[in-house]
């Protein structure tokens, strides 16, 4: 039902001036109402890891520490499945109820460190792990953490994304250390509507652990579609997700004035949001509907499908230009979303070879990091921007930090959580 959701629009500015040809940022937030929220449904999860030589040491201590601790905070109703991979795969925990622990822990507890890698045998064997559960009403989610590159199987790793796409299994990719494949690990997560994230401390493994086991016990609302029709003359220019991570969810136009965007699961301690910029025609004083937004999404633990929720964009126009204002936290959000842009845009320039380009953009970004407080990560690009101007790209773990970092520049700012908890700013 329509109430399972909250729909609120709100604009990063209003009334805005009469008479003039403008931008627009509309703030569009999707929340389970209580109701859903209440009801947490029990989750198929599936862990593959790497356990190659290179993750010998506090990397290995640290991820059995983590896994251990995901395995207690799984319910008795949750499934689990471990898979260790080098050259080959291994199944440590077969897929089963999570119920007794201190067994499975004993399990975890035994992995050891060998051999090279080859990632999608992990992928392979969990993909079968996890099929032994698959049910409409439980998310199923895969975590993969790698440490190294994957040798001639890359496009058999996307491969099994894609059938654990068609599986309706999402995958959390993390990357640990500097060595990894981020855009391997960015397209498994894309394929199936997933997260990929960069832990640079072995001892942050737990946190990134426990935030997407936290990610899939609240999931309560899954394959949320979005629709927004526009008012005539009304023009899109760029959607991005804003909660829980920034993205740039592009839109596909239906008409002239419609579009689509995805926004997939939405958990139920966070939400989902969107930030929308539109180019508004010139308008007479008074008030408007500007667009509609209408939200489609399935409610699984209620075996609802393609349940619907609207709400109308309106919008004041007034001839008092010194009548607007503006909405403090939705314009920082347009500045954390202006700086991701920025990131995403330097780091293409790098890689094509303008370094004058990606070194102005990196600039501005950490210029408007710094105005907001995000020290740690304006340092980091103030830094890639110095190796540029040099002639050189930044290192690995700057161009990891950066790109992975501006993604999460809104966690703390929409949810109220300690970003320190479920990132690492190191």
């Amino acid at each position: 039902m329509a109430n399972d959701m909250t729909l609120t629009i709100n604009w990063a500015r209003s009334p805005l001036p009469a008479n003039t040809a403008q931008v627009g940022y509309l703030l569009i937030e999707a929340r389970p109402a209580m109701v859903a929220a209440a009801h947490p449904t029990a989750i198929n999860f599936c862990m593959v890891l790497d356990r190659s030589g290179s993750m010998d040491g506090a990397k290995m201590d640290n991820l059995k520490k983590a896994v251990q601790t995901v395995i207690e905070t799984l319910s008795p109703q949750d499934t689990v499945a471990v898979v260790v991979f080098d050259e080959t795969a291994e199944t440590i925990v077969p897929a089963t109820l999570a119920d007794n622990k201190v067994a499975l822990s004993n399990r975890v507890e035994a992995i050891r460190v060998q051999g090279g890698t080859a990632m999608s045998t992990g992928l392979e064997a969990g993909l079968e792990e996890i099929r032994k559960h698959l049910a409409p009403d439980r998310p199923s989610t895969l975590l993969l953490l790698t440490d190294g590159q994957t040798w001639g199987d890359e496009d058999r790793c996307r491969e099994l994304a894609n059938e654990l796409a068609q599986a309706s299994v999402r995958v959390t990719a993390l990357g640990l250390g500097d060595e990894w494949n981020e855009k391997l690990l960015d397209d498994l997560a894309a394929a199936t509507k997933g997260t990929s994230d960069y832990i640079a401390d072995p001892s942050k493994i737990g946190s990134y652990f426990q935030a997407a086991t936290t990610a899939a016990q609240s999931t309560s609302v899954r394959n949320a579609r979005l629709t927004l029709r526009l008012a005539k003359g009304v023009q899109p220019r760029a959607v991005y997700r804003v909660t829980p991570l920034i993205a740039n969810l592009g839109y596909k136009p239906i008409s002239d004035r419609e579009m689509n965007v995805d926004m997939g699961d939405i958990q139920s301690n966070v939400g989902g949001s969107v930030l929308a910029e539109v180019m508004l025609p010139a308008q007479g004083a008074g008030q408007y509907r500007v667009a509609q937004a209408e939200l489609v999404y399935d409610v699984p633990q209620a075996q609802q499908v393609d349940e619907r929720v609207r709400m109308d964009a309106m919008l004041e126009f007034t001839a008092d230009a010194a009548a607007s204002k503006a909405d403090p936290r939705i314009m920082n959000l347009v500045e954390r979303v202006t700086a991701f842009k920025l990131q995403t845009r330097a780091l293409d320039e790098a890689a094509a070879g303008n370094m004058v380009g990606a070194t102005q953009k990196l600039r501005s970004a950490a210029t408007r990091l710094l105005d907001m407080g995000e020290l740690e990560l304006a340092e980091t690009m103030n830094r890639a921007a110095d190796t540029m101007t040099s002639g050189s790209g930044p290192s690995a773990a700057d161009q990891k930090q950066i790109t992975y970092a501006t993604r999460r520049l809104t966690l703390s700012e929409l949810t109220g959580g300690d970003k320190a908890d479920a990132t690492n700013k190191s």
